[in-house]
């Protein structure tokens, strides 16, 4: 740049590129952006929506087996299940009619509830079992396949 000491001298004009000195970006640098991050997140959805209602399934599967070994302990205490009357709380409070009840036999507090927020139904004799522990599963009805096929000790 050249300095003159003319006042009708006009100052020279320094050429900038369209990027010199901008910080940022445009809309539609960030709409592609966006578009990316939308394409990722709609092929993730489906496999973690899959992999949330597996983990539901195992949890319930762990709850029940937890229920059955506490069933076993009660049923060495006592010599006798809990009837369907008494239920799965009678691992959490002593029945009246029991006398030699050692327990709590499980520390869970509350309802007995699946991973889909229903309570377990058991059943006590069963079938051909000395005792059933039943989850309706996803849908919340008694039959289903797949995800909403109902849970069950074996």
């Amino acid at each position: 740049m050249i300095l003159s000491h003319d006042p009708q001298a006009k100052p020279e004009k320094h050429q900038y590129s369209a990027r010199d000195g901008e910080q940022g970006f445009t809309l539609v640098e960030l709409l592609v952006v966006l578009a990316i991050i939308g394409l990722i997140a709609a092929l993730a959805t489906p496999q973690v929506l899959r992999y949330l209602g597996s983990a539901r399934v195992d949890t319930t599967k762990a709850q029940i087996h937890n229920f059955e070994s506490a069933l076993e302990l009660y049923y060495i205490d006592t010599g006798r299940y809990p009837t369907s009357e008494e239920g799965l709380g009678a691992l959490q409070a002593k029945p009246a009619s029991e006398s030699r009840w050692n327990g709590p036999y499980i520390k869970q507090s509350g309802a007995f509830v699946d991973a889909w927020g229903t309570a377990y139904q058991y059943k006590s004799p069963a079938d051909t079992k000395p005792f059933q522990i039943i989850s309706l599963g996803r849908d919340r009805k008694q039959g289903g396949e797949g995800p909403d096929a109902d849970i069950a000790n074996n």
